[in-house]
C-alpha cells in the first residue's frame, strides 16, 4: 500500500514539475548560454563570444538610463501603493455610510489585467479627447491639451500612477485585514487617555500592523518586478527610452534589434538584481520576526 501510494505521488508531481521544468528551468539556463553568444534569435548557428555581451553593458548608455527608471519604478511601485492602502484601509474601517461598496470599488482595479489597466490608462491620457486633460480644461477654465505619454517627463510617471491605481485596492484588503486583528480594548484605552486619532494611528496602529506591512511590501516587491505590460501597452519604453526599465530595455534589445545573446546577457543582470533585491528583504525580515516574533 505504501509503494502504491509512494507511486501515485511520483505520477502526480511529474507533470507539474515537467511544465515546471520546461517553462521555468530550461528557459532560464539557456538565457545564461545565450548571454555568452552571438545570436538573433533565428539563426540556428551562433557564435560565441564569452563575456563580450557583459563588456557591451558597460558601453551602453540606455542601460544605465534603463537601471535609473528601474530603480524609480520599484520605489514608486512600493511606496504608493502601500501609503494609499493603508490610507484607504484607516478611512475605511471605520464604519462609514456606503463603506462596502467603496470597498469594492477600490478593490475592482486589481481584478482587471494589467493590458486591460494600460488600455483604460491610456484613453485617460489622451491628449484631444482624455479625461485627465478634459478635468484640468474644465478646472482651468481653458483648454489643457498636455500628451502625458508623449512626453519624456511625464511618461513614466503617467505609467506609475496607472500601475499604482490598480494595486491600490490589493494592499487596502491586507490593511483591512490587519485592522480587524487589533483588539478593540486596546483602541478604547486610547481614547480614555485622551489619545488624538493621528497619535492613536502612530503609535498604536501602525506599529501593530507591520505583519500586514510586511505583506504588502512583499507582494509590491513581486508585482513591480514582473511590470513590463503595462510599460509595454502605454508607452513601449518610450518616448526616447525614457519609460525604459530594465525589463523593456531587455525586450527591445532581443525582440525588435534581433541582439537575443546581448538581450539575455541584460536578463542575467536582472535576474542577479532581483535575487540582491529579495535575499536583502529576506534578510531584514528575519530581523523584524526576532523583534516582532
Amino acid at each position: 500500500m505504501e509503494r502504491e501510494n509512494r507511486f501515485w505521488r511520483v505520477v502526480l508531481l511529474f507533470l507539474p514539475l515537467s511544465v515546471f521544468a520546461v517553462f521555468v528551468v530550461w528557459p532560464l539556463f539557456s538565457s545564461f548560454w545565450y548571454s555568452f553568444t552571438d545570436w538573433n534569435g533565428f539563426d540556428p548557428n551562433y557564435a560565441f563570444v564569452g563575456l563580450d555581451n557583459y563588456a557591451r553593458i558597460w558601453t551602453d548608455r540606455l542601460f544605465f538610463g534603463a537601471i535609473i527608471n528601474t530603480a524609480l519604478w520599484m520605489a514608486a511601485a512600493i511606496l504608493l501603493p502601500t501609503l494609499l492602502g493603508l490610507a484607504l484601509a484607516l478611512l475605511l474601517d471605520r464604519q462609514l455610510r456606503g463603506a462596502r461598496i467603496f470597498k469594492t470599488i477600490f478593490y475592482l482595479p486589481i481584478c482587471l489585467s494589467a493590458i486591460v489597466v494600460g488600455q483604460i490608462w491610456t484613453w485617460i491620457y489622451q491628449p484631444d479627447w482624455g479625461l485627465l486633460n478634459a478635468i484640468i480644461s474644465f478646472v482651468a477654465g481653458e483648454p489643457f491639451t498636455h500628451a502625458w505619454l508623449a512626453r519624456p517627463g511625464s511618461a513614466l510617471w503617467s505609467v506609475i500612477v496607472a500601475w499604482s491605481w490598480q494595486q491600490t485596492g490589493l494592499s487596502m484588503v491586507i490593511y483591512l485585514a490587519g485592522l480587524t486583528a487589533i483588539p478593540s480594548d486596546l483602541l478604547e484605552v486610547c481614547d480614555i487617555e485622551g489619545a488624538s486619532p493621528w497619535q492613536r494611528i502612530r503609535r498604536v496602529v501602525v506599529p501593530l500592523l507591520i505583519p500586514s506591512t510586511i505583506v504588502v511590501i512583499a507582494l509590491s516587491v513581486i508585482n513591480s518586478l514582473k511590470g513590463f505590460d503595462i510599460l509595454y501597452i502605454m508607452t513601449g519604453g518610450g518616448p526616447f527610452h525614457s519609460s525604459d526599465t530594465l525589463a523593456m530595455h531587455m525586450y527591445n534589445e532581443s525582440f525588435k534589434k534581433y541582439l537575443m545573446g546581448y538581450g539575455s546577457a541584460i536578463s542575467v543582470v536582472l535576474f542577479l538584481i532581483a535575487l540582491v533585491i529579495i535575499g536583502f528583504y529576506f534578510r531584514q525580515l528575519k530581523r523584524i520576526d526576532e523583534i516582532y516574533g
